[in-house]
């Protein structure tokens, strides 16, 4: 598994964001919807990023993973399972919380994957999306037009596909992305996967399997120095 490094500026991100002729849908007012707000104490300083994040898990865990991914990113994608079998082994242990970090220079459909997500998470489906998307990666990465496959993921969900398609090009689905970008960033985050636990960048290593990400969590849990 080979970290995929960015050569991206948030600018650059947001002129796409604005200008791109590729944004899914056209953009239409949507319906209001109400945010809970979610105090986040155990991620790394620096700034917030998209609020509330999307965190799985209880809140007050005594380990906190908050990873910087890319929907197109295979490193990414094979991760993925991993974190799936430490949620489930660790339980009310861990808790872990997704950043967007699309690497658009290398991976053309990452924004746009980044946005559904976001819609989905509109109708409380973020994390459904989010397995969708990276358990389909080679589906839809290097498709021409990847709106009928998201879509189709939407419908699968079970969502309103009317109100995820305008959620997509809502603004404050690019400002979240956009936030979680900056925060990155301001971490001195170079590439994807990185993953934070506790407040401190794991070595890129260290995600490369079950085993050497169970070692550093229970070496927190521990109380143990990384």
């Amino acid at each position: 598994m080979k970290r995929y490094l960015p050569f991206i500026t948030i600018a650059a991100v947001l002129l796409l964001a604005i200008l791109s002729g590729t944004l899914l849908f056209r953009s239409s007012q949507r319906p209001a919807t109400q945010q809970i707000p979610t105090t986040l104490t155990a991620t790394a300083p620096g700034p917030p990023g998209a609020q509330p994040p999307h965190i799985k898990g209880v809140q007050n865990a005594p380990v906190v993973l908050e990873e910087f991914g890319d929907f197109q990113c295979p490193p990414c994608a094979a991760l993925h399972p991993e974190l799936k079998k430490i949620e489930a082994a660790y339980g009310a242990k861990v808790s872990v919380v997704f950043r967007h970090f699309p690497l658009t220079k290398l991976h053309k459909n990452a924004l746009a994957a980044a946005r559904a997500s976001e819609a989905a998470g509109r109708q409380s489906r973020f994390w459904e999306m989010h397995n969708e998307l990276y358990v389909n990666q080679a589906k839809w990465s290097d498709a021409a037009d990847m709106r009928p496959i998201f879509i189709g993921y939407a419908r699968t969900l079970g969502l309103d596909v009317e109100r995820f398609t305008r959620d997509m090009n809502d603004n404050e689905t690019v400002a979240r992305i956009l936030a979680d970008l900056r925060r990155g960033e301001a971490l001195g985050v170079t590439g994807t996967p990185t993953l934070f636990l506790n407040n401190r960048e794991l070595p890129y290593d260290t995600l490369k399997s079950e085993a050497t990400l169970r070692a550093a969590i229970d070496a927190a849990l521990n109380g143990k120095t990384q």
